[in-house]
């Protein structure tokens, strides 16, 4: 069963460093591409640094990584099945090193600033003069053109200034005046990684009907903006702002977070038929459904506040164990709020092997998400953990050619 692994024989040099960009080739890498992750000399991609937590240290390990700290397990949540190499790009050694990997490269990633690579020789018409078949995707803050072109990107930024944190607030109790808060995880970044590693297999396609490399613009404000989905659509359709709901949604109710006696449910009853079950076989009061208040969505919007504190009040009754038992089997969406112990443990998270467990070199048997997605009930396999700091730089300069003493004079001059 499954698939062989599609992007066997792809190689991608991976310039990117953080979040959107490591995603976007880890997606990359799962599906069998061959990512060169190449990282700056001393330190590495940052988040090899934002700990605690790290990876904990086996007793005995490579002896040539001693002096490297422990990794995060931020850095090892988005760099499975790469390599790594160090390089440094400002000196004429470190471009043509980079030079050579492009030359026989199928696609290269970078998220610098706009422009930056270019100042460096490394922009898209330098590279497509070494390879006219390269796919390059530049992964940016705000896209290569525009009066924000030029500004660094950051995750809770744009969430900020593309309209996705107007519409949270810190609890799930929604008050107008309630301050905006961040997404608990960077949602932004992620979503662009996966909107550049689509963009990244369209490319290919489109270079293997046309003989060409394609330049891949992809950038966290208008993956944001295309993300606010029905919200921008709202807006664009008809004028309306959007606002904060908290948990609740802006057109449907009953469709939010609600307390019970020692815990919270999220419940969406969607639809009319839905709210009638609601109204019988979880309030026991079956009549509410025809009440006119309530008998259709937009009535239940309209009276928003008294159905919530009707469903409320009866939940207040029981516990959340209760209430899930209770609700299993009606049709009624509902779930509750776990947390992340809970949700690793949760019977589907296990069925479904989302945890894989590998042998790091460095620390021993670790555990990583492993990749989303099944091909024919099996899911592409993880061969190879986050790689240590420099791990293949070696192996790397050898396959283009480089002498043992020329690897080892670039390493003294930190080249390398």
């Amino acid at each position: 069963m499954g698939i062989p692994p599609p992007l066997k024989g792809i190689r991608i040099v991976d310039l990117t460093r953080v979040l959107a960009g490591p995603t976007c080739t880890m997606l990359l890498a799962d599906l069998g591409a061959d990512v060169i992750k190449v990282e700056e000399v001393s330190q590495g991609d940052d988040t090899r640094h934002w700990s605690p937590p790290s990876a904990p240290l086996i007793v005995d390990p490579p002896a040539e990584t001693s002096h490297l700290p422990a990794d995060s397990a931020y850095f090892l949540a988005a760099n499975r099945n790469k390599r790594s190499m160090t390089v440094d790009l400002k000196t004429p050694e470190g471009l043509k090193i980079i030079q050579c990997l492009v030359e026989r490269a199928d696609v290269l990633v970078e998220n610098f600033v706009p422009g930056k690579l270019a100042t460096m020789g490394l922009g898209w018409d330098d590279c497509r003069k070494l390879n006219s078949r390269l796919v390059y995707a530049s992964i940016s803050g705000y896209g290569q053109h525009g009066p924000y072109s030029k500004s660094p990107g950051y995750d809770v930024i744009v969430e900020a200034e593309a309209g996705l944190m107007h519409m949270q607030v810190g609890n799930h109790v929604c008050e107008a005046g309630r301050p905006p808060c961040k997404v608990g995880v960077a949602a932004t970044d992620i979503a662009t990684g996966l909107y550049a590693h689509g963009a990244i297999m369209a490319a290919l396609i489109s270079r293997d009907k046309t003989g060409q490399g394609v330049w891949v613009d992809c950038n966290l404000f208008e993956s944001q903006i295309a993300g606010l989905a029905n919200i921008a659509s709202n807006y664009l359709i008809a004028g309306k702002e959007a606002s904060r709901h908290g948990t609740a949604h802006p057109t449907i109710v009953p469709y939010e977070v609600f307390e019970c006696k020692d815990g919270f449910l999220m419940i969406g009853a969607g639809n009319n038929k839905q709210f009638g079950l609601l109204a019988e076989k979880i309030l026991g009061n079956p009549e509410i459904a025809n009440d006119t208040r309530f008998n259709t969505n937009a009535s239940r919007v309209a009276n928003r506040e008294i159905i919530k504190k009707i469903i409320t009040e009866v939940l207040m009754t029981q516990d959340r164990e209760y209430w899930l038992r209770k609700f299993k089997g009606l049709g009624i969406p509902f779930g509750p709020i776990n947390n992340i112990q809970q949700t690793f443990e949760h019977p589907q998270a296990v069925a479904r092997g989302v945890v894989v467990e590998i042998e790091h070199p460095r620390s021993g048997k670790i555990k990583l998400v492993g990749p989303a997605v099944s091909y024919n009930g099996k899911k592409m396999p993880v061969t190879r953990p986050p790689p240590w700091l420099s791990q293949h730089t070696s192996e790397i300069l050898t396959e283009l050619g480089y002498s043992e003493e020329k690897i080892a004079e670039y390493r003294k001059k930190k080249i390398v």
